[in-house]
Formats: structure tokens, sequence, C-alpha cells
């Protein structure tokens, strides 16, 4: 289970929308395990089919959730015209089992869902938002 703050919702659709029809992405801080803030980075592939995170951003971004007492809990990233569910390169991509992948899917409905990946094997985590 993830439990994220309902403003830190509102900014991953704003942030999924603003940057359509592109991939958004970025990465969710949590303290005492509440997301609570939400750092927008830069897609340097500059593509609405995956994303690469800006490695300036990634570090200063790292710095800053440090700095304030939190702790890195996920990496997200929107899927403008798709399901939100990991793709092959998003299963691929993701090295850290300790992490949340979160995708805000903006295909038809904006819907947003949570997974655990470990060794190529995922699973999807309930989202609770307080």
């Amino acid at each position: 289970m993830i439990r994220i703050k309902r403003q830190v919702i509102g900014s991953l659709v704003k942030h999924a929308l603003t940057d359509a029809p592109l991939e958004a992405c970025g990465y969710l801080a949590e303290k005492d395990d509440i997301i609570e803030k939400h750092f927008p980075l830069t897609n340097i592939d500059v593509s609405n089919e995956h994303f690469s995170l800006d490695p300036k951003e990634q570090f200063a971004a790292v710095r800053e959730i440090r700095a304030l007492g939190l702790k890195l809990k996920a990496v997200y990233h929107s899927h403008p015209a798709s399901p939100a569910r990991p793709s092959e390169e998003d299963i691929r991509l993701a090295f850290d089992p300790s992490l949340s992948y979160v995708i805000v899917s903006l295909d038809k409905e904006t819907v947003i869902k949570s997974f655990r990946i470990n060794a190529g094997i995922v699973e999807e985590e309930e989202i609770v938002i307080v």
C-alpha cells in the first residue's frame, strides 16, 4: 500500500496534463509513510512513449528530499495515450525494488496506479489518498 496526500495527486495530474502529449516524470517523497511532496523532473527523451530523468535534476531533487527530512518513495511518470500499467520498457528499467512506480494515465480518463517491480515481477499496490 502507498499513501499519498490529496494535493500531491492533484499535482501529478496537473504535471501529466501540462507535459502531454509527452510523458511527464519525477519523484515522490514521503514522511511518516505518507507521500507529501512531488518533484517534477524533465523528460530528457522528449517522448510520448518513454522517459529518462534529467541527471542534474535528479541529484538536486535527492539533495532537497534529504534537506527536508523526507525519503524518496517513488518514481512517477505519465502515459498520455496508454493505460496505467508498466510497459515492457518500464519493467526493464525498474532497477530499485525498494521504490514504488506510479503511473498517471490520461488515456480516455485519468487513472493513477502504483506498482512494485522486482526482477521483472510486477505487483500492483493499493493507493490510499489521505
